[in-house]
């Protein structure tokens, strides 16, 4: 199949895709307000005892190559009229202050955190053809595979509706990093960055650029308190005057209503001062400037010291950039490393030493891994998407992970009631580089994560007449191992 053709598939696919998912979101609107379950109706939860009050998802879109980052496997160096079929990592592996466990080179700063840590070496995800990314970030933000009949909210939606928020005036749940608009896949992007069915107020904040979060914190310049109050009563009757009024039901439009709510009261908030990050000392502000994505985590740090719940902070998914390695993947992951390294692991030692670290999950995840010669993983059908279809190496761009893998991946996870040090699964030592011991699904991850909080991952919503479960179907089982 020729490129032309494969790009032509891949579009019509997509479109259907989004057909689909533009069909949930609409049904989703007209519906009523989403009902609690209760063991009043039969539905009896107990939910755990939480051992994290706040967490941070750093997320690295595109595909995290796990063989070239947290799980390495044999280092082949570049050299040309080498077979690709012989290469595993193109990154030697590296100590860390764990005795026995190895990352890979060039995250020398988190390697020195890793006594922090459990590295999940296990996770996996399903195959789901070849619209890979948009579907798999969709499944791994929300918990459900698409498209789905109704609008699924994300992992932050559900924190902040159930647990509402840490601090009043802080929004749970707060997108750092991602453009929404402007960049290939937007319609996507946007499907699983909401709160779905649980309506406006439990959406995210977005803040694609940290060093500009101030300003979304502030009335316009030059808007007086008074002038501001009269604009905000303004947009109130526009809303409640709007020809879509009549698309909303009445308890989506209260939704919208305390949303608004919610942001006016931050902006005359003294807390709003934790979205400046400006503020923070030079020799910190420093320690994280390695690009957005580091003043991303600085930013998250100051956010959660003032009560934010659910932070997730990315490296930012565009097509065919970052993670998203069809081409130069070793070269892409020199500079990659380079961003998140020192972000990362400042991050965990200065939320240690303010005595956070204890209550603040920190999770570093992807939506699949990368391998050199195999796309999606044994036995699939999806189709190869990368442009560097060879099979020797000639020259550098061809030396790299450039093929979507779903059979093995790695997720890392700090404080928050986890252990430390602790190294849980592994995948095979040859290709094909598989979970072979104590996989864990997007559910399972799913739970482990609810259970951190305190939610149950049996927790459950009627939506529409029927139950709509944290986890899918409420059968995500919480890696109970990984618990200190």
């Amino acid at each position: 199949m020729n490129m032309n053709t494969n790009t032509n598939q891949e579009r019509l696919a997509r479109r259907d895709y989004l057909k689909q998912l533009a069909a949930a979101a609409a049904a989703t609107l007209s519906m009523n307000a989403p009902r609690l379950l209760t063991a009043a109706e039969g539905h009896k939860v107990v939910h755990p005892k939480a051992t994290a009050d706040s967490c941070i998802l750093l997320w690295m879109g595109g595909g995290m190559a796990a063989p070239d980052t947290w799980d390495p496997k044999r280092y082949t160096a570049f050299k040309p009229g080498t077979k690709v079929a012989d290469i595993l990592s193109t990154f030697p592996a590296i100590d860390t202050n764990v005795d026995g466990l190895k990352i890979t080179e060039g995250l020398e700063h988190c390697a020195q955190v890793m006594d922090r840590a459990t590295l999940v070496r296990s996770h996996y995800q399903p195959d789901l053809g070849h619209i890979l990314h948009s579907r798999h970030q969709y499944h791994w933000h929300t918990g459900y595979v698409p498209p789905q009949t109704v609008a699924c909210p994300h992992l932050g939606a559900w924190l902040a509706k159930v647990l509402g928020p840490n601090n009043p005036v802080i929004p749970p749940f707060i997108n750092i990093g991602q453009r929404l608009e402007g960049v290939g896949e937007q319609e996507e992007l946007k499907a699983f960055t909401t709160a779905g069915f649980f309506g406006n107020e439990f959406g995210p904040m977005n803040l694609p650029f940290p060093e500009e979060a101030a300003q979304s914190v502030r009335p316009p310049k030059g808007m007086e308190p008074g002038r501001f109050e009269n604009r905000e009563r303004f947009f109130r009757k526009l809303i409640d005057q709007s020809p879509q009024r009549d698309y909303l039901s009445d308890d989506r439009q209260e939704s919208l209503l305390r949303a608004m709510d919610n942001a006016y009261r931050l902006l005359s908030a003294k807390e709003r001062a934790a979205f400046d990050i400006t503020l923070e000392p030079k020799e910190s502000l420093e320690k994280y400037d390695t690009g957005r994505f580091g003043r991303g985590c600085l930013l998250a740090r100051r956010l959660v010291e003032s009560g934010a719940r659910f932070v997730e902070v990315t490296t930012e998914y565009v097509p065919f950039l970052h993670w998203d390695t069809h081409k130069d993947g070793h070269e892409t992951l020199v500079r990659m490393k380079k961003e998140i390294d020192r972000p990362i692991a400042q991050l965990v030692l200065d939320l240690e030493a303010r005595g956070l670290l204890d209550r603040t999950l920190v999770i570093i995840a992807s939506e699949f891994s990368r391998d050199m010669l195999m796309e999606g993983k044994p036995g699939s059908n999806a189709q190869d998407q990368t442009t560097e279809k060879v099979d020797f190496i000639q020259e550098m761009k061809h030396y790299g992970q450039h093929r979507h893998f779903t059979g093995g991946s790695s997720v890392v996870m700090f404080g928050g009631g986890m252990k430390g040090g602790f190294v849980y699964g592994k995948t095979a030592d040859e290709r094909p580089l598989v979970a072979v011991e104590n996989p864990v699904s997007v559910m399972d991850l799913h739970a482990t994560i609810f259970t951190a909080m305190g939610v149950s991952p049996k927790t459950a919503f009627d939506v529409e007449k029927r139950p709509f479960y944290a986890t899918e179907d409420g059968k995500g089982q919480a890696v109970m191992e990984l618990f200190a």
